[in-house]
């Protein structure tokens, strides 16, 4: 199939609306299920490049969760911690293969964030994953294949209409590519620049102690990059990005912004918030609405009287500044990367309070050595890697 015809644009105003290769070529991505929108392609399409480029430069299963064109989280394969699975509301005994860990991390780093989102993996769909997404409210995923009992699963969502998309996995675009603006045709070449463990062979602080786990949160934290709108950082931790900044105007807003939902993954794994008494008729989605409320300044939207017994079964204690504070000192060893380079120390400040020990950012500012100035007294390791990564 060459082209694909679509119910409108990015808005329900904008038609017509299609998608189609130029050279006559056939589509890379067939629909097993669903009709694909305009802005679940571009989800689909930038998130499955994540995850293949994730896996290529891990050696790891990979999935993605994409909300307006930018991941709301990214992860690898790596089995989940016992808090991890009481984060995500996941039950001790549910089976987990890598893909559904990788699945899981990336859905649940950001829950607010990934609430109806379009999902990237980077293998065939089993039925591990497939049983994660069905609980899940979401618009609909790409994968190159899908095991039989995998794909009923899917089909099975949004009353039968769930977005289901089939990925070419030899597919390879052509080198140049183009877009319109305003009647205006843009050209330049893909960005193929490989992200791998060299790239962080430039250590410029006095620390220079990379561990090979911090290498791989590095580079996922940069492939992340690769796919979200500028400017953004990614803070990584465990093998999946616990915090995405995008699309912010100054570097340090996207440092606040990542390092706050850092924060947030961080709070959500503290006694006080794993002990809070959920009522039983609540569901994942009002709870995770009710986590964020409980663990930020607007606590008193959960807590009031009238207000939480429509939540919990007693009244919670208020997590206090103080408390919080004291447990996100315990957040260690996190990974920071930046798709341009940092202007100045205080985004290396605001890291810091986020627990960062490692960075990957380009360099190449004039206030370079005061911002390795700013690392060294946090005793970072920080890597210089001489490369930009705008996305736009």
């Amino acid at each position: 199939m060459n082209e694909l015809e679509l119910k409108y644009g990015c808005n329900p105003n904008q038609k017509p609306s299609r998608v189609y290769m130029e050279d006559g070529s056939d589509l890379p991505i067939e629909v097993l299920n669903g009709r694909p929108g305009y802005i679940n392609l571009l989800d689909a399409l930038n998130g499955y490049q994540l995850v293949r480029e994730l896996q290529e430069a891990t050696g790891h299963v990979a999935a993605t969760s994409f909300k307006h064109v930018s991941p709301a989280g990214a992860a690898i394969g790596i089995p989940l911690t016992d808090v991890e699975k009481k984060i995500y509301w996941i039950d001790d005994d549910t089976e987990l293969s890598p893909l559904s860990c990788a699945y899981a991390k990336a859905r649940g780093a950001d829950r607010m964030s990934s609430f109806g989102d379009f999902i990237s993996l980077s293998e065939k769909c089993d039925a591990d994953t497939a049983k994660l997404i069905r609980r899940e409210v979401s618009d609909g995923i790409i994968a190159p294949d899908y095991d039989a009992d995998a794909l009923e699963i899917l089909k099975e969502k949004k009353k039968g209409a769930y977005c289901i998309l089939k990925i070419d996995k030899d597919y390879r675009p052509a080198p140049i590519e183009r877009k319109q603006v305003y009647g205006v045709t843009f050209e330049q070449g893909r960005n193929e620049f490989k992200i791998d463990r060299e790239l962080l062979n430039n250590i410029v602080t006095k620390n220079k102690s990379l561990t090979d786990d911090a290498a791989n949160d590095l580079m996922i934290s940069l492939i992340t990059l690769k796919y979200t709108q500028s400017n953004s950082v990614c803070y990584v931790k465990n093998g999946q990005a616990i915090g995405v900044g995008a699309g912010q105007q100054s570097r340090i807003h996207c440092t606040r912004l990542a390092g706050q939902k850092a924060d947030n993954w961080y709070l959500r794994q503290s006694p006080k918030v794993l002990s809070l008494p959920f009522r039983d008729d609540i569901k994942m989605p009002d709870r995770d609405n009710a986590v964020d409320l409980y663990i930020g300044s607007d606590y008193m939207d959960v807590l009031a009287d009238g207000k939480w017994e429509r939540i919990f079964t007693e009244k919670p204690d208020i997590f206090t500044e103080e408390e919080k504070r004291a447990w996100l000192d315990g957040n260690t060893d996190v990974a920071l990367g930046s798709d341009a380079f940092f202007p100045f120390g205080d985004n290396i400040d605001r890291a810091a309070k986020s627990g960062v020990k490692y960075v990957a950012e380009p360099g190449g500012s004039i206030r370079d050595d005061a911002v390795i100035e700013a690392a060294d007294g946090y005793d970072m390791v920080m890597c210089f890697t001489g490369m930009r990564l705008f996305h736009h």
